[in-house]
């Protein structure tokens, strides 16, 4: 079984490089592939409210039967427009949103919680941010962060909270590798997590020069995307329901990617997102 290595985040909590992403897995599958990647060698699981499938992870957890303070948990609050989250209001709907997740998830804490999107145009992201600071002043997470934020969403929490985002998971792959951003995060003590790290298959998995690196080292193209975010300090999150593509995606050590290669794979960057424009992107 691989080993995966761990990033110690800015407040001493250590999460596994490698996890097991279930975006897109309907809720009746995700029971099945959680406990696949669980007995695989998993041990951080990442999900979200607006996947709709907490329950099915949360129930695959429990079929997997590792103890759960063996797991790194993680989860979304999905800040949509149909509530107000400025002032007490927005306070209280975070809440409520955090015992909704654990009661799906079947556990009483969380390893990791964070704001979905930023939707800067509503400026409300630093009141929830202000709630997700007392969740984790009450031990009810262990680490509170940001997803798809930017540099100034960023800024504006580092000053306006004494409580640094300890992860933003953003979009990242070759294609879009983000170099400023993951510099902003190494400035500021911010771990930087891939969402579609894999590109979302597709091109990226065809691109010929990451294919002649795989075949240099006898890997997949898929490994040696995932090694590549391993070796620039990141953390990935690829999701599969196939068994083999599970196990596939967790062989990610044993080799290393040298100069030569991380400078081929640096040429293949387009600067094109596959997603939304977190500074645009809202929804009601």
């Amino acid at each position: 079984m691989s080993t995966i290595p761990g990033i110690t985040l800015n407040n001493g909590v250590v999460i596994p490089q490698l996890g097991f992403g279930v975006w897109q897995v309907p809720d009746q599958e995700a029971s099945a592939a959680v406990r696949t990647a669980i007995e695989t060698g998993y041990r951080s699981i990442d999900t979200a409210a607006i996947y709709e499938n907490e329950t099915g992870t949360g129930l695959g957890i429990k079929q997997a039967g590792v103890p759960r303070e063996e797991l790194f948990l993680t989860t979304k609050l999905w800040n949509s427009g149909t509530r107000d989250w400025s002032g007490p209001a927005g306070r209280e709907a975070v809440l409520r949103e955090f015992d909704a997740s654990l009661a799906k998830l079947g556990t009483d804490y969380l390893d990791l919680y964070l704001i979905h999107w930023p939707r800067p145009m509503h400026g409300s992201y630093a009141n929830v941010w202000s709630a997700l600071e007392e969740l984790l002043a009450s031990g009810r997470t262990k680490a509170i962060g940001v997803s798809n934020f930017g540099q100034a969403e960023l800024t504006h929490l580092l000053e306006t909270s004494s409580v640094v985002p300890a992860l933003n998971q953003v979009e990242l792959h070759p294609y879009f590798p983000q170099n400023e951003l993951r510099a902003f995060h190494a400035e500021h003590g911010i771990a930087t997590e891939a969402w579609s790290p894999l590109g979302q298959g597709g091109d990226l998995l065809s691109e010929p020069a990451l294919a002649k690196i795989a075949a240099k080292h006898g890997r997949t193209v898929a490994q040696v995307v995932l090694r590549w975010h391993l070796q620039n300090g990141g953390i990935a999150i690829p999701k599969s329901v196939t068994p083999s593509r599970i196990r596939e995606n967790l062989e990610v050590t044993g080799f290393e990617l040298d100069a030569a290669d991380l400078a081929e794979i640096a040429s293949v960057a387009t600067g094109k997102r596959i997603g939304p424009d977190p500074t645009t992107f809202d929804w009601n």
